[in-house]
């Protein structure tokens, strides 16, 4: 992939999950819970023409990430996540 935009849904300090950006100091976004969370980083990413995102569990590994298309892609994948 070309472009290299990522962003990752991480468990918040304060409670909730944040968005962040590799190499960010703030986050770029913070919902309650995690499934919000994913919602707001697809839309993030897509806005951004694209890109991936990282979902980590409470304990910090990686659970899923999710390839997020730059708009009409005429070979969606099959999966319906």
């Amino acid at each position: 992939m070309a472009n290299n935009n990522r962003r990752h849904v991480v468990p918040s300090d304060r409670g909730g999950w944040d968005v962040t950006a590799p190499g960010a100091k703030r986050p770029s976004a913070h919902a309650g819970t995690q499934r919000e969370a994913q919602d707001r980083a697809r839309e993030i990413v897509h806005r951004a023409g694209g890109g991936e995102v990282v979902t980590h569990g409470r304990d910090g590994r990686i659970r899923d990430s999710d390839t997020v298309a730059p708009g009409n892609d005429p070979f969606p994948p099959r999966d319906k996540r």
